[in-house]
């Protein structure tokens, strides 16, 4: 099992994630348009060089999506109930394009579940980091999380 048991979690636990990821331009041209986004931002490099960051953007969703798939290995894989809600998502630097993207997820929450007793509700706090260390995103994430079996 590589996901942790509700039981095996503690607040303050930290997990460093080892997958790094490369964000190529197929990921932000595929999220993008799988997503019906045309933002300019995302898509029209002649557009984004007169902008304040002179080059295309990634697309937030992309960003959001990696940082929570990359710990889901560690943290939820085989192990999760449901996925209860993101919150607090907030991007304070931009991610571009060859960025190289690093993630660690710390427990923040764990409480029981009130309507069922072999699970309880985690909330994670992820963060993704690109290669300068430089915080480009992070948010809370609540679960529902399968406790070990008897």
């Amino acid at each position: 099992m590589a996901g942790k048991w509700f039981d095996e979690l503690q607040v303050g636990q930290l997990f460093r994630h080892d997958i790094r990821r490369t964000v190529t331009e197929t990921d932000n041209l595929l999220i993008s348009t799988l997503t019906h986004n045309p933002a300019q931002l995302h898509l029209d490099a002649e557009y984004m060089k007169g902008s304040d960051y002179g080059r295309i953007l990634v697309n937030s969703c992309f960003t959001l999506g990696l940082m929570v798939g990359v710990s889901v290995g560690d943290t939820t894989l085989g192990t999760a109930v449901a996925n209860l809600g993101w919150d607090e998502v907030r991007f304070p630097a931009p991610v571009f394009i060859g960025d190289t993207l690093r993630v660690e997820t710390e427990v923040v929450d764990l409480r029981e579940s009130q309507s069922r007793p072999h699970a309880g509700i985690v909330t994670f706090l992820h963060r993704a980091y690109n290669q300068r260390d430089e915080l480009v995103a992070s948010c809370r994430r609540s679960g529902l999380q399968r406790k070990r079996p008897a």
